[in-house]
């Protein structure tokens, strides 16, 4: 027992002995007994009265004082409120310093509760994203940022990948929104400012286009005059012969390689327009034709089978272009008498567009890069294999104005399967099925008449320059 209890049960004890001693003196022991009891009660009831008045004062008044046990009692409350106000400053500090530091950042940072209500933000979110305190607190995050991009963004829940859209009190400024859930449901958003790489990234744009486009001139002229002088080789000396084979060459992959940045830009740069109904079949025939026209004497074993001969939502001479580029850069990276197949199909999960071929294979390591602009997995650059290294840059690109993506398998030795995946709401139904799935389409029956031997001869070439490894 503490000492505080055995000086209180002292006490006590000595109250009871004195009421006793009161209430012999005049013959009444019970009732000098009882008046002791209630007075030590109402004294206990006092104290407590005292400490709940104190408690109700919200522990702004000082403490009362008193002795006995209620003494102590006071004094361990008085402890720890003064231990609870130091880690109150503490805290409060730490928060202060916390969003003072939060303050003072150029990216904007935002706090939204569970119901997508504001509850803090930065002086930069004020200016990237016209917020007013004390007004906007509380109010939804989806009413004060106006876009419909961002409502669906914020409302959809999944935010691997963050959205870019454009300040709603500035259309010249660029913002990046990226949003992370934490406690219960409540999201952080954070706002970067990405004017200036939107900036650096239309002047690259600009300037692979302009530069394409003034080189074609030149290039022009001297790929007329080595032409011209190859004519009449037969009047010039012997070792001109190579040189000029070398300089039309050399021309012919400068053309390809300004056509593919030319596409690359027009990719970029042009807006989409209302997409057509594109028929897959007669398209995929056409490019299976074209081929087999490159392929010539190397003896490849190509076939295209359809299972669903649909039509697809989108741009046929986007589609034409990376289609293209998957097909000839399998012809070209599989052995002679190799297989190449074309296979198009379709499931709950949308339309799909393989190219498999039982070539030399990719190695693991060079695949997330194959999309890349001139990244190459063979660096020998030969004149079998080579290209301008823009090939898969451009299907890429055409798949995302697609809403599609690229899938890549490969193993070194054993081939490539390439797929282009497209969503279910691009697919435009169903044409008349006349040909069962799995057969090889007759190239003779395929080809269009609209498809005439100059088209044919611009594939070629194309191929012959654009490739992505």
């Amino acid at each position: 027992m503490s000492p505080v209890w055995r000086r209180e049960l002292r006490r006590l004890c000595y109250l009871l002995l004195l009421a006793l001693s009161i209430g012999f003196s005049f013959h009444q022991p019970g009732t000098a007994l009882a008046l002791a009891l209630a007075g030590y009660t109402a004294w206990q009831w006092l104290q407590l009265s005292r400490l709940q008045h104190w408690l109700q004062q919200g522990q702004s008044t000082p403490l009362p004082r008193t002795v006995g046990v209620w003494g102590a009692v006071f004094s361990e409350t008085q402890r720890l409120q003064q231990r609870s106000s130091k880690h109150q400053q503490k805290l409060q500090a730490i928060i202060n310093r916390i969003q003072d530091s939060t303050a003072a950042l150029q990216d904007a940072v935002l706090m939204v509760d569970s119901h997508g209500n504001l509850e803090w933000w930065n002086h930069a979110a004020s200016k990237f994203l016209g917020l007013r305190a004390p007004v906007d607190v509380g109010q939804p995050i989806t009413n004060l940022i106006r876009n419909p991009a961002f409502n669906d963004y914020f409302n959809h829940g999944e935010y691997d990948e963050p959205l870019e859209i454009k300040s709603p009190v500035n259309s010249r400024i660029h913002l990046q929104f990226n949003i992370t859930q934490f406690g219960r449901k409540d999201r952080l958003l954070v706002v970067h400012d990405i004017t200036r790489l939107k900036q650096l990234e239309q002047m690259r744009k600009d300037f692979v286009a302009n530069v394409s486009h003034e080189l074609r001139t030149p290039l022009t002229v001297v790929s007329g005059y080595v032409e011209t002088m190859a004519s009449v080789s037969d009047q010039l000396p012997p070792r001109w012969g190579r040189m000029l084979a070398q300089m039309s060459e050399q021309s012919a992959r400068m053309e390809a390689l300004i056509k593919d940045l030319l596409m690359l830009s027009r990719l970029e740069t042009t807006q989409q327009e209302q997409p057509q109904a594109v028929a897959i079949e007669p398209l995929l025939a056409s490019i299976a034709a074209d081929a087999r026209a490159l392929s010539h004497e190397r003896g490849h074993d190509i076939r295209l089978s359809i299972d669903c001969p649909a039509q697809l939502l989108g741009y046929a001479d986007e589609l034409r272009s990376a289609f293209s580029n998957l097909v000839f850069n399998a012809v070209k990276y599989t052995p002679d008498g190799g297989k190449v197949e074309l296979s198009w199909y379709c499931n709950d999960d949308g339309a799909f567009f393989a190219v498999r071929d039982n070539g030399s294979g990719i190695e693991a390591h060079h695949l997330p890069r194959l999309t890349e602009r001139f990244y190459r997995a063979d660096p020998s650059r030969n004149k079998a294999t080579g290209g301008t290294g823009l090939g898969l840059a451009i299907v890429k690109h055409v798949l995302l104005r697609h809403e599609g993506e690229l899938l890549i398998e490969s193993e070194p030795g054993k081939g490539s399967c390439f797929t282009c995946h497209f969503k279910p709401q691009k697919l435009a139904g169903c044409m008349p099925e006349h040909k069962k799935a799995g057969t090889e389409v007759n190239p003779v029956e395929a080809l269009t008449a609209q498809r005439t031997l100059a088209i044919k001869r611009d594939s070629v070439a194309s191929f012959s320059g654009s490739s992505s490894t």
